[in-house]
Parts: C-alpha cells; sequence; structure tokens
C-alpha cells in the first residue's frame, strides 16, 4: 500500500516476504497489520469505488493528503460552486456593456440599456477566474506533472487562464473603453473542460472534419458552377420570371435542387452519422471499462489487506466485512447503500472474488423505487370494496376520460365563440359543465386519498399534479363564482385586467391534458419512443453544451462587428421607413428587434438564421448597413450551425433511438417486472451488447498506473 508520508512508494496487493512491504524503519503506520495502515487501505479502496461508480479516472495520486484532497474536490459543494461559478461568467454578456437590460430590443423603442461602472462587472468576472486558477492548480497536482504535460486540455486550460488574465489587466487599464475582449471569446472554454462527454464530441467532430470538408468543398463548387450557368442564362432578368416565359427553364431549378438538396446536403448527413454511429456506443465502452478498473483496483488493494491477515493465503479475495466497512466510507446516498449490503450479505462469509467484486458495482447502475407507503385497512367489508375500486388503474382511466371531455369542451367552445365579441357571447353552458368538472376532479382527489391514504397519494408524482391542479381550479372557481356569482342564461363575465378568472379558470383548464402522459407506460410501442426522448434529453447535454460554444463565440462576434449597424429610421439612419421600404425587405418586415447591439439580442438573430427564418433578408440588411464582408459571417454561421449542428443532432437520434428500437424485446427482461423495487439506467440497459474488459487488459493499466505499483 502506498506510504502516506511518500506518495511513490508501491502500492501492494499481495505479502512480500516478511513485512510485505518496503518500508521506511521504524514507521509504525506503514507495518502490515497495523489500524493506521488498515484505514489508508479501506480509504484508497472507498477512493476507487467512488471513481468507478462516477466512471472517473484513477490516475491520480493517492497518497493521504491527496486522496482528502481529490475527495474535497468532487465533494458536491466544490462541484456546485464550479458550475455555478460557469454559469457566472458565461451570465456575465448579459450585463456587462452591451447591457442586455432592456425591455425590448427593438431599436425603434429600445431605451438606453443600463452601462455598469467600471471595475464592477470586471470584479465578478476576476473572482470567476481565480476560482479558474485554483481548479486546474488542484487537478495538476492530483495528476502529478508527467501527466499535465501530456494533458492537452490542462495545458490549453492554463493558457485560456493566462490570456484572460491578461486580457483582464488591459481592459482595466484602458479604463474599460476597449472595443473588442479577447477573454470573452474564451469563456465557452470553462464549460468544455468541464464535461469530458463535451470532449468526446469534439474529438468525433474533428475526426469527421475531412469527409465534411470534401462534401462542404462538392457543394461550393455546385454553388459556383449553377451560379455561373444562372448568371448566364438570367442575364437582365429576374430567374422566378423567367419561367412564365420558357417552361425550360424549370429544369435548371429542378437540376440545382436535386443536386444540392436532396444528395449532397443528405450526402453530409449520412458522413457525419458514419462518424457518430456507434459514438454512444464508444462513450458508454469507455465508461464500462473506468468502472471495471476502478473495481479492480479497489480489490487489489482491499485483498491485499485479506492476505496480510492470513499466514498464508490459498487464494486470491475479498473479505465481505471488510467491503462492509468500506463502503460506509464511500459518498453514496442511502437507497444504493442498503441494496449492495444486502448484495454483499448473500455471499456470507466467503471470500468475493474478482468476478463476484466487479458484480457488485451492477448495482450502482440501478435507479432504486421506493416502496410505496401501506394503504390504510378499513374494517368495514364495504370500504374495503370501495378502497379496491377508487384504487384500480380502471378508475384512472375513468378520470382521464372525463379529462377528455373537459378539453374537448373547451376546444369546442373556444372554436365557436372565436369570432364573437366578448360583450355577445353566452357563458352559461360552458360555465356550468366547468363547475360539473371541478367537481368530479374535487371527487376524484377525496376518494385516492380515502382508498391509498394521504401518504400514499402523495407518493406518486402524477397525483401530486392532479391534486395541485384540482386545488387551483377550485380556487379559481369559487373566486369566479363569488365575483360573477352562479351562472345562469346570458351569462357574460367581464375581463379585468389582462385576463379574467374566468380566462385564468379555463387555461389552468387546458393543463389538464398533461394528465394523458400517464397511458404513457401502459403502451409497449410508445414506452419505448418515450423513454428514447428521454435517453435524449439525458445525453444531450453534450451536444446541446457545444450548441451554447458556438452561440456564444458568434453572438460575442457578432456584437464586435455589427453593433450598432442597425439605426431606426429617423435616427440619421438612411434606412427607409415601412411605407416606402420594399416588399419583404428588413424594414417592410420589421425586423428591427434582430440586431447585434446586445448579447440577448446576438443570441435571437443567430436563432432565427440557424433555423433559416428569411436569412436572405438578413443578408441583405446587412449587406446594406454594414457591407458585403457581412455575408461571410452569415455564411460560416449557416455552416455550423444549420448543417453540421443539426446533421449531429440527427446522427444521435438516429444512434439512440435504433439500438433503443432494437433492444425493446429486453426491456422487460433487464427492468424486471413492473412491480420491481429498480429501475434500469442507459448504461445498463446497453450493457451486454458492450465488450466487457479480460482480466489481462484491466492488470496492464493497472501495472501503467503513474502512482502505484502491484507487486504480482
Amino acid at each position: 500500500m502506498a506510504d502516506p508520508r511518500a506518495e511513490s512508494e508501491p502500492l501492494l496487493s499481495r505479502a512480500r516476504g516478511d513485512g510485505g512491504r518496503d518500508c521506511p524503519a521504524g514507521s509504525a503506520s506503514c507495518r502490515p497489520g497495523a489500524a493506521p495502515w488498515r484505514d489508508l487501505c479501506f480509504d484508497q479502496a472507498a477512493v476507487f469505488i467512488e471513481d468507478a461508480i462516477q466512471y472517473r479516472s484513477i490516475n491520480h495520486r493517492m497518497d493521504v493528503r491527496s486522496m482528502w484532497l481529490y475527495r474535497l474536490y468532487y465533494s458536491n459543494a466544490c462541484q456546485w460552486i464550479l458550475s455555478f461559478t460557469i454559469f457566472l461568467i458565461l451570465f456575465l454578456a448579459f450585463i456587462e456593456s452591451p447591457s442586455s437590460l432592456t425591455s425590448t430590443a427593438d431599436v425603434r423603442y429600445r431605451s438606453a440599456p443600463w452601462d455598469p461602472p467600471c471595475g464592477l462587472t470586471e470584479g465578478v468576472e476576476v473572482l470567476c477566474l481565480l476560482v479558474f486558477v485554483a481548479d486546474v492548480s488542484v487537478k495538476s497536482y492530483l495528476v502529478g506533472w508527467a501527466q499535465f504535460r501530456t494533458n492537452p486540455w490542462l495545458l490549453a486550460y492554463l493558457v485560456v487562464l493566462v490570456v484572460s488574465l491578461t486580457d483582464w489587466i488591459v481592459s482595466l487599464s484602458l479604463l474599460c473603453q476597449e472595443w473588442l475582449r479577447i477573454r470573452r471569446l474564451l469563456r465557452p472554454f470553462f464549460l468544455m473542460q468541464n464535461s469530458s462527454m463535451m470532449k468526446k464530441t469534439l474529438k468525433c467532430i474533428r475526426s469527421s472534419l475531412p469527409e465534411m470538408a470534401s462534401v462542404l468543398l462538392l457543394l461550393a463548387l455546385h454553388l459556383c458552377v449553377f451560379t455561373m450557368s444562372g448568371m448566364l442564362l438570367f442575364t437582365g432578368e429576374k430567374m422566378i420570371p423567367a419561367y412564365s416565359k420558357n417552361r425550360a427553364y424549370a429544369i435548371f431549378f429542378i437540376v440545382f435542387t436535386l443536386i444540392g438538396s436532396l444528395f449532397l446536403m443528405n450526402l453530409l448527413t449520412a458522413i457525419i452519422y458514419n462518424q457518430f454511429r456507434g459514438y454512444l456506443m464508444k462513450s458508454f465502452q469507455t465508461s464500462l471499462f473506468r468502472r471495471r478498473l476502478g473495481a479492480r483496483a479497489a480489490f487489489e488493494v482491499l485483498s491485499s489487506v485479506t492476505a496480510e491477515g492470513e499466514a498464508h493465503p490459498r487464494e486470491v479475495g475479498v473479505r465481505p466485512r471488510d467491503f462492509l466497512q468500506v463502503l460506509q466510507r464511500v459518498q453514496l446516498d442511502g437507497s444504493h447503500t442498503q441494496a449492495v449490503m444486502e448484495k454483499v450479505r448473500s455471499y456470507g462469509g466467503d471470500l468475493l472474488s474478482a468476478g463476484e467484486f466487479q458484480k457488485l458495482f451492477n448495482e450502482f447502475d440501478k435507479r432504486v423505487i421506493k416502496e410505496p407507503p401501506p394503504r390504510p385497512e378499513y374494517p368495514s367489508p364495504f370500504l374495503r370494496r370501495a378502497q379496491i375500486v377508487f384504487s384500480h388503474r380502471y378508475f384512472d382511466y375513468l378520470g382521464n376520460f372525463i379529462a377528455l371531455g373537459n378539453l374537448v369542451s373547451i376546444s369546442v367552445f373556444l372554436v365557436v365563440d372565436a369570432d364573437v365579441l366578448p360583450g355577445d357571447r353566452d357563458d352559461f353552458v360552458l360555465g356550468i359543465l366547468n363547475c360539473i368538472f371541478i367537481l368530479y376532479y374535487l371527487l376524484e382527489l377525496l376518494l385516492k386519498v380515502f382508498a391509498l391514504g394521504l401518504p400514499g397519494y402523495l407518493a406518486h408524482s402524477s397525483n401530486v399534479f392532479d391534486g395541485l391542479l384540482t386545488v387551483v381550479l377550485l380556487v379559481l372557481e369559487i373566486s369566479t363564482l363569488a365575483v360573477y356569482r352562479f351562472p345562469h342564461p346570458g351569462w357574460k363575465p367581464e375581463t379585468l385586467g389582462l385576463l379574467s378568472l374566468w380566462d385564468m379558470a379555463r387555461l389552468v383548464n387546458s393543463l389538464i391534458v398533461v394528465r394523458f402522459l400517464r397511458i404513457i407506460p401502459s403502451l409497449k410501442l410508445m414506452a419505448v419512443v418515450a423513454s428514447t426522448i428521454l435517453d435524449l434529453i439525458r445525453n444531450m447535454r453534450a451536444f446541446g453544451g457545444i450548441l451554447v460554444v458556438v452561440y456564444y463565440v458568434f453572438a460575442i462576434l457578432g456584437i464586435s462587428l455589427f453593433r450598432g449597424v442597425i439605426v431606426a429610421p429617423g435616427n440619421g439612419s438612411l434606412s427607409p421607413d415601412n411605407s416606402s421600404a420594399p416588399c419583404g425587405s428588413f424594414e417592410q418586415l420589421e425586423y428591427w428587434p434582430n440586431n447585434f447591439d446586445d448579447f440577448a439580442a446576438a443570441l435571437i438573430t443567430l436563432w432565427n438564421v440557424m433555423v433559416v427564418n428569411n436569412w436572405q433578408v438578413f443578408l441583405d440588411a446587412y449587406r446594406r448597413y454594414s457591407g458585403p464582408w457581412s455575408k461571410i459571417y452569415f455564411v460560416l454561421w449557416w455552416l455550423v450551425s444549420s448543417v453540421v449542428w443539426v446533421n449531429l443532432f440527427l446522427a444521435l437520434i438516429l444512434e439512440n433511438f435504433l439500438h433503443k428500437w432494437d433492444r425493446r424485446s429486453h426491456l422487460q427482461s433487464l427492468a424486471g417486472d413492473p412491480d420491481s423495487t429498480y429501475q434500469t439506467s442507459a448504461e445498463l440497459l446497453f450493457r451486454e451488447v458492450l465488450e466487457e474488459p479480460t482480466e489481462d487488459e484491466l492488470m496492464e493499466k493497472l501495472s501503467h498506473h503513474p502512482h502505484l505499483r502491484l507487486c504480482r
């Protein structure tokens, strides 16, 4: 085991000689069997187990002080502070000059934005940068100098911090009047370096760049050829009116669309999917290897303790009581700890082999479902039968059917009264129906509480939502009756303010549609689709993070390039007013809020261009206001967002859905029966299609650990 005073001492998995260790003379804590030595072993095993659970690398220092720092760094408090710091430094773009703190982005109506005094946002920024300095310092110390020199992300982290701090000093020396702040462009790096999934995604994108470049080159050649052909064919006249003169001109547009949109763009999609095919599986495979490696390292540590406790060890293994003691030191939620403890106790007093030790970690992939509270017991047979009826799933189906009737009635009356003035409406029938539906919801709530008991009713999130919605509807209905009296023929509730109480009640009623989400688990094929969507949301964090990075960088660039170029008519602007502007132009469409005068407006503008919402209008407007070079910016943004990222997202959907759909017959066997106390995670769902690392691969990797050495 590693010497607590010398981190470079070897970690032994077996006894060696009499002492089993190369220890400094007189070191009581290093002698096998001593309490400090066992305590060190258990701490190291606990850290390895935490690494395995969280799929972290085990290539870090393992001495006492380093382990304390390591566990502190990965504690919930420190990780929350780091995540909040990343959010805060990114959020500064909304507050610092040019500030987004205005009610509108329209240049015609926007008031003067608040300009923070020099040093205010800079003070918050330097605090964030100091947190990142502490972060990179801790990471560098924990992995060691040798690992730090070969880690490009840590080296880039250091460079970004040096550049940011230098730029911050320059900014203060110029009294915050510089036109470009380089450190703003570097801020998204802090988000990327903190996510291993984003790093893997970037690596995959980088590997697919040559293939994407070849298709983009073909696309550029395609555009060049057809542009020259169009200029020769339609000289002196517009393209579309040419079709009215000769039908043959349609061939040009059809061929252009077939080659560009249907062939080249879909070819680009196929290339990106081919690169990302297996991306999800590779990610799970890497996670599985880290899980097995961390578990094997913990096994080696604990098996060395077992060997030291026996004079002539005949087999390699871990004592269950040792593992249970280590488990008490692991930072883990109580439900998983209890499940693993029960699994360990099922082995009795026999030593745990390496395979049995690895199987214990499958329990950490299962999400424990809490047992519902016991139902109340009634002495009367009639009440017991009523309890069975009102707790049956058919009673839920009846509630869904009633809710459907509620939605249909609201929809019908909204359509019928769409063209009727509020003063001419007669809401008598709808008012009566609304009272009936709300009374049924209240009755359903009371009957379910009777059948399940209040703790049992609150144990289901769907019941909590239904109950909260019923209470809100009841309060609104009572308020409506108190203000407008009971519905009667010719009943016309007045509109008070933006929405009357009556309109508010109908609006909340529409939320009843959420009740129908409860039927999804009962339909197997729909359940597969729904679970795929949920998995996409979980796995979209990396792709969403990349999109945030791209948006952030292009928004900052857009502010630097186009801030103030869009000026409202009458303010010294060369832009015409709406009455004289050409039809379909930026001015005639009143696209004034789409500008780069602040960070929030820049994000919305980029979004509109990404979804190709009249993007030719933006190109024409910014060409007129800032020059033809602005087209380069918008074309680059379209390529990065609409072409690359959208196809990336499509590849992720195909990868996730196809694997999930192919394995739909295994959902029941992997997740267990409906009454099971566990739900399987995505990692466990794909576990049987992953390749388990061999014993030799694990031991080979452990033998090259930079901070421990095995003796066998």
